[in-house]
């Protein structure tokens, strides 16, 4: 079950391969792309949790690097922000699906999926616009990341759930739509860092 205490550094300056089940000094498990000597080994995204990843998430097509669509902003805006392409693929992968005119019930749009309160606030006039869309996008994430202290699962919980609803939890939300969306976007991180 994933918890607060589980981080996956975003890397800086290389593209995350591949994801370490690491404890802490007080014996606390927690997710890095980064292997400390002796208190980590390498883990697959696939057995993320409780809950084993048999088999493909929906909608999952296999999607490499090459032909995914939106690769040229996604890649300007990933090394604008200082965020992996990688993982910004995998949020719109879980978000949209790259369906750049999805809308969802509550009223994201877009293919990061922007509430119309988070669009305004990320400069946003056209969230049906990819290359305003993934800006926005990753500055809200690049923001996420920063209140979190970098805790990508925490802002991965706060880009689903909202920011309010992690602070008020003090952790991953235990909504189970939060829970899932945190491990789709995990394991679609790990296929597109493999890809």
């Amino acid at each position: 079950m994933l918890t607060g205490v589980m981080v996956l550094f975003v890397c800086q300056t290389a593209v995350a391969s591949s994801l370490y089940l690491c404890r802490d000094a007080r014996g606390k498990k927690y997710f890095s792309n980064m292997p400390e000597s002796g208190r980590c080994v390498s883990y697959s995204t696939r057995k993320l949790g409780s809950i084993s990843f048999s088999g493909k998430w929906p909608g999952y097509s296999g999607d490499s690097y090459k032909n995914v669509r939106y690769h040229k902003q996604i890649d300007y805006w990933g090394k604008r922000y200082n965020i992996d392409p990688n993982l910004i693929k995998a949020i719109i992968k879980a978000e949209s699906g790259f369906d750049r005119y999805a809308v969802s019930k509550k009223g994201a749009q877009g293919l990061m999926q922007l509430m119309p309160d988070t669009a305004r606030e990320m400069r946003v006039s056209d969230p049906f616009n990819p290359e305003q869309n993934i800006a926005g996008g990753v500055r809200y994430l690049r923001k996420l990341l920063k209140m979190f202290n970098g805790d990508l699962v925490l802002s991965l919980a706060a880009y689903n759930a909202g920011p309010g609803q992690v602070k008020r939890s003090g952790g991953v939300p235990q909504f189970s739509e939060t829970k899932s969306y945190i491990k789709r976007v995990l394991s679609y991180y790990d296929r597109f860092a493999k890809a």
